[in-house]
């Protein structure tokens, strides 16, 4: 039973059906003749499919995942300071090693973009953007919010960018976007993308995103999720909105290591809330940024569902947990 859906989710049928439609459209949508105003119309068609499937009115640069799209926004915005949560994704880190990571201590202003992830990866706290942006803007300041575990699933923050990925929602891997307000936030590269994303566009990837997006509701309704969560007992992090779908678990005694073992060994696919570098476990800078504490961190798996999770493995689960714990 696949209960790792935040590290990716299976392909919806609807979208592998529309990449097989896509992948016939094989030119490339730059080219000025018959053949790749085809392949310019299909990319078009997808990326108002997305725009509207988010209820987004800006401009969305196709990317190849949400990486890239984190690249693209942190590094190209106009803005001449970055300033991080301490809770993101190692992509932004990656993409803005320079940033300052936000405390109460810092002034925010017209020329800093503030970095805020909408649904935390590790723990599935939904962190207040929409307070800070309201806070943030009349400032003068951009806010971009990592969406990657909440589009297709929540409604979106109405944050200046926003960073998308399709395989967290049920399309391919190797797509994503950056919706963003106004191009005049960026500077352009020149390329594709309206001069802001060099490299040939995924077409086929872009269709399958607009599919997964448009596709009908999980399998699961979220009472039985919330059920299913208090079905576990208490979870790592109790403070704050808390999504349905990403739960961080503490064992009373076991070490994450040894519950993937066992869990795995019982028919269950799960993560750790801690990363193994080199051999080493490792406690998680996500799960010391909340403030959990070294030994529970050292205890602590992930478990996410997705859009064909049932709740009959809802159930199977919460069962081999208790026997567990």
């Amino acid at each position: 039973m696949y209960l790792d859906h935040a590290a990716t989710t299976p392909l919806r049928p609807e979208a592998k059906a529309a990449m097989e439609e896509g992948f016939r459209i094989w030119a490339n949508p730059s080219s000025p003749h018959a053949e790749g105003r085809k392949a310019k119309a299909a990319l078009e068609d997808a990326r108002e499919r997305v725009k509207r499937a988010l209820g987004w009115d800006g401009e969305v640069i196709f990317t190849s995942g949400a990486s890239e799209a984190l690249a693209l926004g942190l590094q190209r915005c106009k803005a001449k300071r970055r300033i991080v949560s301490a809770v993101e994704h190692d992509a932004v880190f990656r993409a803005a090693p320079d940033a300052q990571v936000y405390s109460d201590d810092i002034t925010i202003g017209a020329d800093d973009i503030l970095a805020i992830q909408h649904v935390n990866s590790e723990t599935g706290v939904v962190n207040p953007v929409g307070q800070m942006i309201e806070t943030i803007r009349p400032t003068g300041a951009l806010v971009l919010s990592d969406c990657s575990q909440s589009a297709g699933k929540r409604d979106l923050p109405n944050a200046d960018m926003l960073v998308i990925s399709a395989h967290k929602f049920g399309g391919p891997i190797g797509i994503g976007a950056l919706l963003v307000r106004d191009f005049a936030l960026l500077e352009p590269m020149g390329g594709h993308e309206r001069g802001y994303r060099q490299g040939t566009e995924n077409v086929a990837g872009a269709i399958g995103m607009a599919a997964a997006l448009e596709a009908g509701p999980w399998n699961t309704s979220s009472k039985e999720r919330k059920n299913f969560a208090l079905s576990l007992g208490n979870p790592v992090l109790s403070f704050g909105e808390q999504a349905d779908y990403i739960f961080a678990l503490a064992h009373p005694t076991m070490s994450a290591q040894a519950l993937l073992i066992r869990l795995d060994a019982m028919g269950f696919a799960v993560s750790a809330g801690s990363a193994c570098s080199s051999g080493t476990l490792k406690k998680s800078r996500v799960l010391d940024a909340f403030g959990v504490d070294d030994d529970t961190a050292s205890r602590t798996i992930r478990v996410s569902i997705g859009w064909n999770t049932t709740s009959e493995e809802l159930e199977r689960f919460a069962e081999a947990w208790r026997s567990l714990a």
